[in-house]
C-alpha cells in the first residue's frame, strides 16, 4: 500500500437550485439582480453539453490529485488520458518521485511502478485499492471529471449559471468549485467527490481533447 503520497444518461431524478433574482435595498441602493437559468433550460443545457462532450473519446488531463480516507492517502502530479474505453492514469508523489501508472480497459486493468513489480487485475478501481489503498471510482470518474452523469440514476443541481454545481451518483457526492470558460463548453477545474470519509479532490491546470 502507498501512503502519502459513455455517456447517455439513464433516467433519474434531478433537482435543480436556482438563484432567484431579487431586489433589495443595501445603504438606499439597489442590488442588481443575479441571472436566473430556468430549470428546463439548465436540463436542456446540460443533455446538449454531455451529448457534445460524450462524442469527444479521446481527451487528457494535467493537474493535481489527492485521495483520502480510512485513515490513509496520498497526494500527486496527474496526467490523464482517456481515449474511448483506454485509460493512462499516471500519478506522481511530490516528496519521493515514485510515479505509479493505471493502464485500463473494459477488459483489464494493470499496475506499473509499484515495489515488487506490475500488478493486473479485472478491475482498474478494486485495483487501485487493493494495491495502492485508494478508493479511487476511476470508471464513474471519468464522467464526473468532466461535469457529467455517467451511467445510471444521478441528481444534479445547478448553479446560477446553468453549470453543475454538485451531482450525486452511485453513492458519491461530486461538488463543482471552479470551472474553466475559456474552453467550449466549459470544463471543470476543481472537482471534489466524496463517500463517507472517502475524498478525491482534483484541480486540473490543463484540459486537451483530440488524439
Amino acid at each position: 500500500m502507498i501512503g502519502h503520497w459513455h455517456l447517455p444518461n439513464a433516467p433519474g431524478r434531478v433537482r435543480f437550485v436556482a438563484i432567484a433574482a431579487a431586489v433589495g435595498l443595501l445603504a438606499g441602493c439597489a442590488v442588481a439582480p443575479k441571472p436566473v437559468v430556468s430549470d428546463r433550460q439548465a436540463l436542456a443545457d446540460q443533455a446538449a453539453r454531455e451529448r457534445q462532450l460524450g462524442q469527444r473519446e479521446a481527451w487528457a488531463l494535467r493537474g493535481r490529485l489527492a485521495v483520502s480516507g480510512n485513515g490513509d492517502g496520498g497526494s500527486g502530479q496527474l496526467q490523464w488520458r482517456q481515449s474511448g474505453h483506454d485509460t493512462t492514469f499516471e500519478v506522481r508523489a511530490p516528496v519521493s518521485r515514485q510515479t505509479w501508472r493505471l493502464l485500463a480497459n473494459s477488459a483489464q486493468a494493470r499496475l506499473e511502478g509499484l515495489e515488487g513489480g506490475i500488478r493486473e487485475g479485472r478491475d482498474a478501481a478494486s485495483l487501485v485499492r487493493d494495491e495502492i489503498g485508494w478508493e479511487l471510482p476511476i470508471e464513474h470518474l471519468a464522467a464526473w471529471v468532466r461535469g457529467m452523469r455517467g451511467p445510471g440514476r444521478a441528481s444534479v443541481e445547478f448553479d446560477r449559471h446553468g453549470l453543475p454545481a454538485r451531482i450525486e451518483q452511485h453513492g458519491w457526492q461530486i461538488e463543482y468549485r471552479g470551472w474553466d470558460r475559456a474552453q467550449t463548453p466549459p470544463m471543470p477545474s476543481r472537482v471534489f467527490a466524496s463517500r463517507g470519509d472517502h475524498r478525491v479532490r482534483l484541480a486540473i491546470e490543463q484540459w486537451q481533447f483530440g488524439p
